[in-house]
């Protein structure tokens, strides 16, 4: 047993996920007791909000699980229930923050979704938000970043003397797929939907040993909707997916509505089947479109993980395959607190129950 002076906060927009992560970690420290500390995260009536940590965590290593993407965690704002946003968990993340008082020996903040990710570079008289959040976290004194699939892993430079760990799930999606599909070699292609997950895409073909195919998005550049130059075509490049399966990767699905248009052209080509890929499924526009898809057989299967909120009732499809994180998660932060591997084997070593 490697001796452990680690507490962990999970906040409540992701306290299931925090709790399997604890009980791997119980696992490993032949322990029964919880690493999980108690916060208070209270909002008064007119939105302002206040943070209250109920142990000492005095000489700690102190890691601050949050998913931001959780838009399920509500209070009542004058009278009206109000679904709290990403900015509202951010700065939830800085509250608890203050309220360690530097009492802590350090604090690594791990946020699978990271805050405003897509907001990660300039054009002209642009904000650039995720840069910022990086630096403030570093000013009130986090001495470590962890994040998962980050859009932009470069939003890094913004912070170069405060560490920055960018993790992945496709090893563990990989896995779950190949227990459904035989992908080896010529028997399955790896689609990009887009340029910028062409280097994720890459890593899948690798490990599969297949080849790439991308789509590229032509948008119009005379129009902006909701902030964006509309796509008006996705233009393929690569070997046709023709007798074969298709999966298509990206980070995040927010719509669906591009991942959709893709795999519809895939089946078009001849494609056997269309495995989607995402490492955050947000479903911003609901998950209809999918069961309409998925329906009109456009596609197969859709892996995402638990490391962003989703609805209970999204579950409930067969078509949507959750791959869990937890694990994950437990490694990192036992071997950042330990310098040790975790021993535990799989899931089955583990009782999730609450």
């Amino acid at each position: 047993m490697v001796k452990s002076k680690l507490k962990l906060i999970a906040f409540d927009n992701c306290i299931e996920l925090g709790k399997k992560v604890d009980k791997y970690l119980q696992k490993e420290l032949q322990t029964k007791k919880t690493n999980l500390v108690k916060v208070n995260c209270t909002r008064f009536a007119n939105g302002e909000g206040k943070s209250y940590i109920d142990e000492s965590i005095s000489d700690k290593d102190l890691y601050i699980l949050s998913d931001i993407g959780n838009y399920n965690i509500k209070y009542d704002l004058y009278g009206q229930t109000h679904n709290m946003s990403p900015d509202e968990h951010f700065q939830d993340i800085k509250r608890v923050i203050s309220a360690a008082n530097g009492r802590f020996r350090k604090i690594t903040v791990i946020m699978p979704l990271l805050y405003q990710s897509r907001q990660h570079r300039r054009r002209e008289r642009e904000s650039l938000d995720c840069a910022l959040a990086l630096q403030e976290l570093e000013n009130i004194g986090v001495n470590k970043i962890i994040t998962f699939d980050c859009h932009d892993p470069n939003v890094s430079n913004a912070i170069p003397n405060l560490p920055f760990e960018n993790y992945f799930a496709s090893d563990l999606i990989l896995k779950k797929i190949e227990k459904d599909y035989d992908i080896k070699n010529d028997k399955s292609i790896i689609i990009s939907p887009d340029m910028g997950a062409m280097e994720r895409a890459r890593y899948y073909a690798e490990k599969i040993k297949c080849d790439v195919g991308l789509f590229y998005k032509r948008r119009d550049l005379t129009k902006v909707i909701n902030g964006k130059n509309p796509i008006v075509e996705h233009a393929y490049l690569g070997k046709s997916a023709k007798g074969i399966i298709a999966i298509v990767i990206d980070d995040m699905i927010a719509s669906g509505g591009s991942m959709i248009d893709v795999a519809k052209k895939l089946k078009e080509q001849g494609a056997t089947k269309v495995i989607l890929v995402s490492t955050f499924s947000l479903f911003t526009a609901g998950i209809e479109k999918f069961v309409e898809a998925y329906d009109n057989k456009i596609f197969d299967k859709l892996y995402t993980t638990n490391l962003t909120y989703i609805p209970e009732d999204f579950k409930k499809y067969d078509w949507l395959k959750i791959v869990d994180c937890s694990k994950q998660i437990a490694e990192i932060i036992y071997g950042d607190n330990t310098g040790a591997k975790i021993t535990v084997v799989d899931d089955e070593d583990v009782n999730h129950s609450n």
